[in-house]
This record gives C-alpha cells, sequence and structure tokens, in this order.
C-alpha cells in the first residue's frame, strides 16, 4: 500500500474475535489482510486491495468512528451498538450509522449471573434492590425496568466475575459465550436477556460517496452469511 494514499475505503475492526471471523468474509471477496494484527504493532493495516485499509480499534470506539467518518465502514458486536446509540440518544441505530447486515460472527449472549449460592429468584420476586455489576449499563437498567425491578447499577470494565466474590454486586450482566468462566468462578447464569452476533455497521455520508465498493462488499458479505445458514 502505498503511505503517500489514503485508499478508498477503511475498515474498522477490533482484534481478537471478531478480527478472525471477519477474515473468511474479506476472502470471498477477494481481499487479504496483510498483516498479523497480533504479531504488528501497526494500527492500520494494508490488505491486497489496494482501495481497502483495516483500522484496528477499541471494540467499543468501532462505531464511533464510523459514525464520525474515521472508518468508512466497520464490525461490531449488537452489544456494542446497543450502548453506543444510548450514550449518543440514538437507540441502537445511532445517527450517521447505517446498519444492513448482521453478519451472524463472534455470537455469545448477554445473561444475568450469580454466584451459585445466591438466591436470585427470590431477590427478584420480593422486589428488594439488586446491585448489578456491568459494562452493559443500558441494556441492564431496560432489562431490569421490563421486569419492575429496581437496581443499583455499578459501571465495571473487566473482571466481571470479581463483582459478586467480594461482595460489590449480588449479580452481573456480562457477555456469555460457553460459560466457562463463570463455572470456574462459582457463578451461575440465571436469565439470559438477549443473543448477540456482530454487524456490519456503514457511515452514510460514506455509503453516498463511495456507493459502488461498499454496495459491493455489503453483497458479498451477504451472500457469504446467506450459504452459511
Amino acid at each position: 500500500m502505498n503511505q503517500g494514499v489514503r485508499p478508498s475505503l477503511t475498515l474498522a475492526l477490533s482484534k481478537g474475535r471478531i478480527f478472525d471471523e471477519t477474515l473468511p468474509l474479506l476472502a470471498a471477496a477477494g481481499i487479504e489482510v496483510l498483516e498479523d494484527p497480533e504479531k504488528s504493532r501497526k494500527l492500520i493495516i494494508g490488505t491486497t486491495n489496494p482501495d481497502l485499509r483495516v483500522v484496528l480499534v477499541r471494540a467499543t470506539d468501532v462505531p464511533t468512528y464510523v459514525q464520525y467518518g474515521g472508518a468508512d465502514l466497520g464490525v461490531t458486536g449488537l452489544d456494542t451498538l446497543i450502548e453506543h446509540g444510548a450514550t449518543w440518544g440514538g437507540g441502537a441505530s445511532a445517527a450517521g450509522l447505517y446498519q444492513p447486515l448482521d453478519l451472524q460472527i463472534a455470537k455469545c449472549r448477554v445473561s444475568v449471573a450469580v454466584r451459585s449460592d445466591f438466591d436470585y429468584a427470590s431477590a427478584v420476586r420480593q422486589g428488594a434492590r439488586l446491585k448489578v455489576a456491568t459494562k452493559y449499563t443500558s441494556i441492564a437498567r431496560d432489562f431490569f425496568a421490563a421486569k419492575g425491578v429496581h437496581v443499583d447499577l455499578i459501571k465495571l470494565y473487566g473482571s466481571m466475575e470479581l463483582a459478586p466474590l467480594t461482595g460489590l454486586a449480588d449479580a452481573i450482566v456480562d457477555l456469555v459465550s460457553t460459560g466457562g468462566t463463570l463455572k470456574a468462578n462459582n457463578l451461575v447464569e440465571v436469565e439470559r436477556i438477549m443473543d448477540i452476533s456482530s454487524r456490519l455497521v456503514v457511515n452514510q455520508a460514506a455509503l453516498k460517496l463511495k456507493q459502488e465498493p461498499i454496495r459491493h462488499l455489503i453483497d458479498v458479505f451477504a451472500r457469504t452469511v446467506a450459504a452459511r445458514n
């Protein structure tokens, strides 16, 4: 990639599962990423398509980069989109973001978990105030409000499983994939709030200005997702 020329399309991805599971979608479009982000310190990576580059950002920042034009499109989890929309006052569809496709990758769920010896059903039924630790404050607030349960939300960004074990919180709301981490920390999943998968998000201005290459990617991704399901 010519470092002096910005490619016409910029795709925002986060390292880890979303990056790894996006690679086959790009491959279906004949595109390969030129470097392994786990081995490189670069935050901008070229691809075999000179018109497309990848920028590596934190998962929670992908919608912001796309919304404000730092990237033309990105891949992000539904959980991140909901929280981003709540922050910017746009629901799951924040202003400036177009969501054309559920990519059906990086699947997991948002669930409530408690210590195995905590009587969650009784606490909820009696309407007691629950202390809930989570980084998904909007999802948690809406879920418990719909149940008529009063909660005190404690925002944490990591090691969520510690909160019930140390008495910081009665419950946590967090992403669950296999449930192995919960089990290892003597926690149990007591309610499933929603299923999560990753979405393709596109900057609305970019969609108008760069319609042909973006539509091509959307179409290839859509065919690939449909072929898998």
